[in-house]
């Protein structure tokens, strides 16, 4: 069984910060809120519920750090894509982060 502290220390830095996850997954290329979940799981190894991670994206898209476009003929899907802001964000997102575990190492 994990400890108290370590299983509130991993929901802080994943759920509770999934823009950071998000953007860096946009950095490579633009996906669709379901791919960006199963690319979540597979790259960071946790579950997003589907209601947070397309609260979320909306709150990005919102603020301008990425930006949403319906592709398909077909099967439509909200398409999102990081912007040059949410580049930058990302960029001190991961600064900060690593700064941080400079201090504490």
């Amino acid at each position: 069984m994990r400890q108290k502290p370590l299983k509130r220390l991993e929901r802080k830095i994943t759920i509770e910060n999934m823009w950071i996850y998000l953007l860096s997954l946009l950095k490579e290329r633009p996906m669709y809120a379901y791919e960006i979940r199963e690319r979540i799981r597979e790259c960071f190894g946790f579950n997003t519920g589907q209601v947070t991670a397309y609260v979320v994206l909306y709150k990005l898209e919102r603020s301008g750090y990425v930006k949403a476009e319906w592709r398909g003929q077909i099967r439509r899907r909200k398409y999102y894509e990081i912007t040059e802001s949410g580049e930058k964000l990302l960029k001190d997102g991961i600064k900060f982060l690593e700064n941080l575990m400079e201090k504490i190492k």
